[in-house]
């Protein structure tokens, strides 16, 4: 009896699991690849930055839903760090910064997401 519940148990576990891949949306929306650049400061560090490397025939991604580059800066330490908007175009070249570190050391790194499905047309 044991062995029947179990196997009716996976069954279910099972089909639920095909349901749920099922139910995923089949839109147009293209994989990603991401690149990304970091770096370190010490105390009292002035402002430092970084650039993005740029993969050749690929685009910006957009975060879904938005026309919003997609883009996550991860940072520990006490700094201000932003994408510089002077050094940044978006389409052949991204830079990000931080201000002078104000913490016993700071670290960052830059993230960006881009479509490279063009490549492939």
């Amino acid at each position: 009896m044991k062995c029947w519940s179990f196997l009716v148990l996976m069954l279910i576990g099972m089909w639920s699991l095909l349901e749920t891949a099922h139910a995923q949306p089949m839109d147009d929306s293209h994989a990603t690849t991401e690149q990304a650049c970091s770096f370190g400061m010490a105390k009292g560090e002035a402002s430092q930055s970084c650039h993005v490397p740029f993969p050749t025939g690929c685009l910006v991604a957009d975060v879904p839903g938005t026309g919003k580059p997609w883009t996550t800066i991860s940072k520990g330490g006490k700094t201000f760090c932003r994408f510089d908007d002077k050094a940044t175009d978006w389409k052949t070249k991204i830079t990000g910064s931080c201000g002078r570190c104000k913490s016993d050391h700071c670290s960052v790194q830059f993230i960006v997401r881009f479509d490279c499905s063009q490549q492939l047309h």
